[in-house]
C-alpha cells in the first residue's frame, strides 16, 4: 500500500507516565503492525512530523490516538494548552482511541487533582462534556498499561474497515467483554474456597486474603497473555483492577468483608448464589487443593 493511502496515524501525548507508549513497543509485531499506517507523529518513533508541526496544527490526522489524563487549562506545550491541540485533532480525526485507563477515565493523575483532570470522554464513569462531540469515532483502551495487543486489535480492525462491537464505555467487547477471572489458573482455587496467604505462589486464589479484583474486572489479561506468556494472577500477585473507571481504589491488598462475606460480590453474582455455592464448597475438603504443585527452593 503506498504510504500516500495509508491511514494517517497520530499519537498525542498529555499527562502521562509513558507506560502505554512502552507498552506498545513491547509488541511482538510492532513494524508489521504500524506499515499498515503512515505515523505523522509519535512521542518516540521517527514520523514525519515534528511536535512543533503538530502544534502548528498543520499535520494530517486520520487516527488520533491519546495517552495521558486530559486537563482543559493549565497543561502547556510550548506555551499552547495541549487540550486545545488535542481537540482540533480530535475534530479531524475519523477514529479516536484513548488507550491506558488515563486517557480513558481519568486514571492516577486524576488523583491530583479530581475536579479538573479526567479521561477525554468519561470522567470516571460519567461522560465528559466532550463525550457528545466525539462519541462516534471513539474507542476505549482502558489499562494500566493496556495489553500492545489490544490496541494492534482495534488497529487492524480499522485498517481492514471492519465494526468493533463496544460496550457501554466504548471498549472493545472482544477484548473486555471477560472478566480477569476468566481464563486464570487459580479457578479452581476460588470455586473450593482455597486461599493463599501471600504473593508469588502458584497455588491458591488471591481474592480473599491479597485483594484481587480479578471476578468484577473487565479484561483479557488472563486470555491475552503478556509478554504471551504471564499475567498478575499467575505470577502470584492480585488483579489491581486497572481497566476500570474507579482504578486507582484503595487498599490493593485487601478484599472488604462483611462478616466474612466480600462486600462485593463477583460481576454479575448475586449474594445469594455466592453464599450457597461458598457454604457447599467449604463443607468439602479436597487433598489435592492442599498440595503444592512443585517444590520451591528453600
Amino acid at each position: 500500500m503506498a504510504s500516500q493511502n495509508k491511514p494517517k496515524l497520530l499519537w498525542l501525548q498529555s499527562i502521562t507516565c509513558n507506560g502505554n507508549t512502552h507498552s506498545f513497543l513491547n509488541h511482538p509485531d510492532l513494524f508489521f503492525i504500524l506499515s499498515h499506517f503512515e505515523v505523522v507523529h509519535h512521542p518516540v518513533l521517527d514520523s514525519s512530523y515534528s511536535m512543533e508541526d503538530v502544534i502548528a496544527g498543520i499535520v494530517p490526522c486520520d487516527i488520533l490516538i491519546l495517552e495521558g489524563s486530559f486537563q482543559e487549562e493549565g497543561f502547556l506545550k510550548s506555551g499552547v494548552e495541549v487540550s486545545s491541540i488535542i481537540k482540533h485533532y480530535a475534530n479531524k480525526a475519523k477514529h479516536i482511541i484513548s488507550v491506558g485507563t488515563c486517557a480513558t477515565f481519568g486514571g492516577i493523575f486524576k488523583q491530583k487533582n479530581p475536579e479538573a483532570i479526567s479521561g477525554f470522554c468519561f470522567n470516571a464513569e460519567e461522560k465528559t462534556e466532550r463525550y457528545n462531540a466525539y462519541a462516534s469515532k471513539l474507542i476505549s483502551l482502558p489499562g494500566c498499561p493496556m495489553h500492545p495487543k489490544w490496541l494492534s486489535y482495534v488497529l487492524l480492525m480499522i485498517s481492514g474497515k471492519k465494526d468493533i462491537p463496544i460496550d457501554n464505555l466504548h471498549r472493545p467487547v472482544e477484548l473486555y467483554g471477560y472478566t480477569v477471572h476468566m481464563g486464570c489458573t487459580r479457578n479452581e482455587y476460588f470455586e473450593w474456597k482455597i486461599d493463599t496467604k501471600t504473593f508469588g505462589l502458584k497455588e491458591g486464589c488471591l481474592f480473599y486474603e491479597t485483594g484481587c479484583r480479578g471476578p468484577y474486572t473487565r479484561g483479557s489479561c488472563n486470555k491475552i497473555l503478556w509478554n504471551d506468556i504471564n499475567s498478575k494472577t499467575r505470577a502470584g500477585t492480585p488483579c489491581f483492577g486497572c481497566t476500570e473507571p474507579n482504578y486507582p481504589q484503595e487498599s490493593f491488598f485487601e478484599t472488604k468483608t462483611n462478616m466474612g462475606i466480600p462486600d462485593k460480590m463477583p460481576l454479575g453474582v448475586s449474594k445469594r448464589a455466592y453464599l450457597t455455592l461458598t457454604s457447599v464448597a467449604k463443607s468439602f475438603t479436597i487433598k489435592r487443593f492442599s498440595e503444592r504443585l512443585m517444590e520451591y527452593d528453600k
